[in-house]
């Protein structure tokens, strides 16, 4: 027991005190998390001002700074404080001999670096399109992401703005999917983070991007603006999951782009009802489903 306490106890220290060097810059900043999230968020909020797609819309638009502290819980706080619980369960796992190696399906480790990188950015962003779409498809989870879903004016932090039980989803099926790499040391992963959180930014951005032919393997903001839509297609509970690549949507024809004046309602029926505070937003998924 007293290993399962100690485990848990250094993941957490472990974390405050990396979180800690990260802001006062003993963390080199091209592996900078924290002072990473402000750089991109800030260059993308000046691009929203810049070239602002909906003209009428507040640079601080609508639970503008809700959604930043959205970002800096989802990232820093919660890590911090599940940091411990995923410890113990990577101890447990390990005395069942379940491991990296025994999960591998393909052994990547003489591949170059670039490569290596390439197939970690293609399987983990298929693993979050798949469990995006189990969000939407299953009420239980639903009730979860609506938190995501109740923007009601869209801009780059609400990105990040999302209840934090999707950390609980979606960090066990990343890490089985980094497992199945047999030989990947993530060493260089860093790069991959950030370069998710920029395209997550521009998607949700007031910026019209679209890539021309390019639409159709990465996201982009007219594309997701569908995916927040009010109202979907007859018969879908969701569209255009991509996240930070729109080809698994045009290869299982979930994409659907009608139009992109941009102009469209988002959010879902009943989210009127929805809990406008971050508390009430993240206990709501707890609770009976009002809206």
């Amino acid at each position: 027991m007293n290993k399962y306490l100690d485990a848990f106890i250094n993941a957490f220290t472990g974390t405050v005190d990396w979180t800690w060097k990260s802001i006062t810059f003993e963390v080199p900043l091209y592996t900078n998390y924290f002072w990473g999230l402000i750089i991109l968020s800030l260059i993308v909020w000046l691009l929203e001002i810049a070239f602002p797609w909906r003209k009428n819309q507040s640079i601080t638009r609508k639970d503008f700074w809700l959604d930043g502290f959205y970002m800096f819980f989802n990232f820093f706080i919660f890590s911090i404080i599940i940091s411990g619980f995923y410890k113990v369960l990577g101890i447990a796992f390990g005395e069942f001999n379940i491991t990296s190696k025994s999960l591998a399906l393909i052994n990547i480790s003489d591949w170059p670096s670039w490569l290596q990188l390439f197939v970690f950015f293609i399987i983990l962003d298929f693993v979050q399109w798949f469990t995006h779409v189990l969000l939407h498809k299953y009420p239980f989870l639903w009730k979860f992401h609506k938190v995501h879903h109740s923007v009601k004016e869209m801009g780059f932090a609400a990105h990040l703005r999302y209840h934090w039980m999707e950390n609980v989803f979606y960090k066990p099926l990343k890490t089985f999917g980094v497992m199945i790499i047999g030989g990947f040391e993530p060493e260089q992963a860093y790069i991959v983070h950030f370069i998710t959180i920029a395209i997550g930014h521009l998607n949700h951005a007031n910026i019209k991007i679209s890539w021309g032919p390019l639409r159709y393997i990465f996201n982009n903001p007219v594309m997701h603006l569908y995916h927040h839509a009010y109202t979907l297609p007859e018969g879908e509970y969701g569209i255009n999951y991509g996240i930070s690549l729109s080809l698994w949507d045009y290869i299982f024809k979930t994409a659907y782009v009608p139009e992109d004046s941009g102009t469209i309602e988002i959010g879902f029926p009943g989210d009127d009802k929805f809990p406008q505070d971050f508390i009430g937003q993240n206990l709501y998924g707890f609770g009976k489903d009002k809206t």
